[in-house]
């Protein structure tokens, strides 16, 4: 197999093709895609709450898992409690009730909407059952690693995108459920992802996380391109103190996984360990995630539906999603001294695997072509 370029964009050509610039305008946080066949795109929001109870919010174009169809926009939520019991609930929109502005984030699907101006948000989500209201107030500068653009290819003709828009603030929530509304407070964060070709194509895996520790706020993730594009890792990271950011220069990041397990439900290899290395000469600090459970087990399988999800059972397809509690310690370090260290007991982070288990081949590749588009 020969191999493929995967990069980050990151010259000036890149942001002049791209059509952005160093700063982040409000309208990037709007729509970026047209909805043709290929792309996709979402809005995702969490929150970690001071009783321990975490929100995550995520707006859709689309399912993932079918990049090629139309647009079908729909609102995932789960809701899990301090003691770890979740509530997931799934609003899909009907044919043309939902809008998606260019010139800013406001999106609607439905009475569902998530609108904001890169410093503050509203995120409204309701069914028969479950009603939040949350709003977000930035204490960090919208940030993207370089244009935040991963490009694949030898023309530079797939792409994925994030936008951190939120790196981290505060957050009041209304929850209603079943009748009984609670009020809460705590920390949030807001980002903003689309692209033009199945992520199943481009990427094998990643890890995600971010976290709130005393007055530094962070954001860790460490992303694998398939194996056609050469393996390719993307060390991501930022960290910000009081809300400026003070580090995020990739070179200097070591990334360490360790404490491998084999997960029972999705059957994928789990890191139990993560350890974000950064020091650029001038500052040192390490962050260590370490899970404590797993709140999220799921196979993507289950987004696929009819002719093709038989066919992705036949050809051994079995993409997971996973959703960590646990500890992480944030380490500053001087002259090879701890001088610091923060814990945050209750932080959550991901790991996405979009490829299939090395003792697992697919016993089709036209087949698996054929699915994931």
């Amino acid at each position: 197999m020969s191999i493929v370029t995967a990069r980050m964009a990151d010259s000036k050509e890149d942001y002049k093709k791209i059509g952005i610039s160093k700063d982040i305008a409000i309208w990037e946080d709007g729509t970026r895609t047209n909805g043709v066949a290929g792309t996709y795109e979402w809005w995702y929001f969490d929150c970690h709450l001071k009783d321990g109870t975490t929100i995550v919010i995520v707006f859709y174009t689309k399912s993932l898992m079918s990049p090629s169809s139309k647009a079908k926009p729909y609102v995932k939520i789960n809701i899990t409690s301090p003691n770890q019991k979740t509530i997931e609930s799934v609003f899909y929109s009907n044919e043309n009730d939902f809008s998606f502005s260019k010139e800013k984030c406001d999106v609607r699907i439905g009475k569902c909407y998530f609108k904001g101006d890169l410093k503050n948000y509203d995120i409204y989500f309701i069914d028969d059952k479950l009603e939040v209201k949350i709003g977000l107030s930035s204490n960090v500068q919208p940030w993207r690693p370089e244009s935040g653009h991963l490009f694949f290819g030898k023309k530079d003709e797939y792409y994925f995108a994030w936008l951190p828009s939120v790196p981290e603030g505060n957050v009041k929530a209304d929850v209603t459920i079943n009748g009984i509304t609670k009020q809460y407070t705590g920390s949030g964060y807001h980002d903003h992802n689309w692209g033009n070709c199945t992520m199943l194509k481009l990427m094998s895996h990643w890890y995600w996380g971010r976290a709130k520790i005393g007055n530094y706020q962070l954001i860790n993730s460490y992303i694998y391109a398939e194996k056609k594009y050469g393996n390719t890792e993307f060390p991501i990271f930022m960290v910000a103190k009081d809300g400026k950011i003070i580090g995020d220069n990739p070179k200097y990041l070591k990334f360490t996984a360790s404490n491998s397990i084999v997960d029972k439900i999705t059957n994928k290899p789990v890191h139990q360990i993560l350890i974000y290395d950064y020091d650029d000469g001038q500052q040192h600090f390490k962050i260590t995630y370490e899970i404590h459970s797993t709140i999220v087990q799921s196979e993507l399988i289950e987004q696929i539906k009819g002719v093709k999800k038989i066919l992705a059972k036949s050809v051994g397809f079995d993409g997971a999603y996973h959703r960590f509690l646990g500890k992480v310690t944030f380490e500053n370090i001087t002259n090879g001294v701890v001088k610091e260290t923060l814990v945050d007991d209750k932080a959550v982070w991901e790991l996405m695997y979009f490829g299939h288990n090395q003792e697992k081949k697919l016993r089709s590749s036209n087949l698996h072509k054929w699915l994931i588009n």
